[in-house]
């Protein structure tokens, strides 16, 4: 976890530690009255969230999930480094700015006092002030360095740029990539492998609003792509399909902690596990990884529904083909008669702890994985099992990752 330029006090973390008990059963009630007091109070925050999260109650879960996991550690919080950095990052995509801060914290310190009543003595909220303004110097601190990093990278930028969509490609039924270069002519910065860009765009409600996107392809220098799935009722996903080249969007830099390093090299073979979309972090990195490393073992098992929806399977299966190193396995859940024919289905149902042992020559390999909650869920319990240690584990996730412990 990144230095704060001070220190909590005994009493603090001793009056903070005494409330997680009571966080721990309030919890949940807590965070929804949190959110619904923030909103009114303070619309202009609105935009930074998304509302299915709030309408599911999974953004509420992690929020309350967060507080808690606080409270239990606020006298260790090292062990809370890896989660902070993952919030600092989305902080970063979003464009989350100091002056956010007070808004957040005047609005938790109100609900504690409004959900906990007499309980939240004043001995609790000042103690709960001093934390939370000590945790947002650490994010703040943390955002600065990455800001920082994202102006001073060759051809980088700081907050939201206009890009044209230069080229728009059908990729299936359910998903197209999007070709971005910037509106100004300039190049690109060079991306890690599996990071992510923000989009905004205009929205009747709200103003605008934002969404993330894998950059599925390795870095070019003169162009980004992004890969799409149209969802049923997605107000990014929708406006971004009805787009025809020449349109522009906004767009965040590069970020994400979600990546690839190609100068550390490891023996352990590396295993890539997507479903659906999340195939699209792993195009980048598959690219990256046989490039980097033509020796190291790599094997992909990607699962979709069927041939119609499944994206990227003639260009990952021509990889397949030219490199003796790579694995490639396409399992589908519902395939036709032409998929079965053709052969690019290898098997079928759903990806699980079955198929991977099959595949993958011994368990002591490093992961990353990326698709729907379930299918994340259900492979983040089967890590846990294995013992595969948590350096070992990479994952993508577009929503509060707490949900991935109850996923199934």
């Amino acid at each position: 976890m990144a230095a704060s330029t001070k220190e909590l006090s005994e009493q603090t973390i001793a009056v903070v530690k005494s409330t997680a008990p009571v966080l721990e059963q309030n919890g949940e009630l807590l965070t929804r009255h949190f959110y619904q007091r923030m909103f009114r109070e303070n619309p202009e925050v609105k935009a930074f969230f998304n509302p299915a999260h709030q309408a599911g109650g999974t953004q509420q879960r992690a929020l309350a999930g967060a507080i808690c996991a606080f409270a239990a550690n606020v006298d260790n919080l090292e062990v809370l480094g890896a989660a902070v950095e993952g919030i600092a990052q989305k902080h970063a995509g979003l464009r989350i700015l100091p002056e956010h801060y007070p808004i957040v914290g005047s609005n938790l310190l109100a609900s504690i006092r409004e959900v906990l009543g007499e309980a939240a003595t004043p001995e609790i909220i000042d103690a709960w002030a001093e934390a939370y303004g000590f945790l947002a110097d650490i994010l703040i601190g943390r955002e600065r360095e990455i800001y920082h990093t994202q102006e001073a990278s060759p051809h980088g930028w700081s907050g939201f740029k206009p890009f044209r969509v230069t080229d728009k490609v059908r990729e299936s039924s359910v998903i197209t990539s999007f070709y971005l270069k910037p509106v100004d002519g300039g190049k690109v910065p060079p991306h890690k492998p599996g990071q992510y860009l923000t989009v905004r765009v205009p929205e009747q409600a709200a103003g605008t609003t934002m969404r993330n996107y894998s950059i599925s392809s390795a870095p070019r220098g003169d162009c980004l792509r992004i890969s799409v799935k149209k969802e049923p009722q997605g107000t990014v996903s929708g406006y971004l399909h009805a787009l025809d080249p020449g349109a522009e969007i906004e767009v965040g830099p590069p970020c994400g902690d979600f990546f690839l390093d190609p100068t550390e090299h490891h023996e352990r073979p590396l295993v890539l596990l997507s479903a659906g979309v999340g195939i699209t972090p792993m195009l980048a990195i598959l690219e990256v990884a046989l490039e980097a490393h033509p020796e190291r073992k790599v094997i992909l098992i990607h699962g979709a529904l069927n041939g119609k929806t499944h994206a990227f399977g003639s260009w990952v299966s021509g990889l397949a083909r030219t490199h003796q190193n790579l694995t490639v396995h396409f399992r589908y859940s519902e395939p036709d008669a032409e998929d079965i024919r053709s052969g690019i289905c290898h098997s079928r149902g759903f990806i699980d702890a079955e198929l991977i042992e099959s595949l993958v020559p011994a368990k002591d390999c490093d992961y990353y994985f990326c698709g729907p909650k379930p299918f994340m869920g259900g492979i983040y319990r089967h890590l846990l099992e294995w013992g595969i240690p948590a350096s070992q584990v990479h994952f993508e996730f577009f929503g509060p990752r707490e949900a991935l412990s109850t996923a199934s």
